[in-house]
């Protein structure tokens, strides 16, 4: 069964712009970590400063695993000094189990 771990981070709008470009400059090294299935980055569109980072594990230890090690020490060490009050006192983790999961269905017509 898949976990999926969303960090809830609430960005002030001065420094949305330099929080996006640490996600479109970051390493990728959790797209080759064993057990990784998606990364989403999700921007705030109205109500709301907080961005929601997806990610989704084939199980806890697997997302476990990659936490402890250095590739998320590496993913995590950009931003400099004007990124880190903007989110380090303003992140939260949440944990889910996915129970069901659909994507787009074949389109019969193009099936041979």
């Amino acid at each position: 069964m898949s976990v999926v771990k969303i960090n809830a981070i609430s960005v002030p709008p001065d420094k949305q712009e330099r929080f996006e470009e640490r996600f479109r400059g970051r390493a990728g090294a959790v797209e080759s970590t064993p057990g990784f299935e998606w990364f989403e980055l999700l921007r705030p569109k109205e109500g709301t400063d907080q961005y929601l980072v997806y990610t989704r594990w084939s199980s806890e230890e697997a997302y476990e695993s990659w936490q402890s090690g250095q590739d998320f020490d590496r993913a995590h060490d950009g931003g400099g000094d004007t990124l880190a009050p903007a989110a380090a006192q303003s992140a939260h983790l949440w944990s889910y189990e996915v129970l069901e999961s659909a994507g787009p269905r074949a389109n019969q017509e193009n099936q041979v």
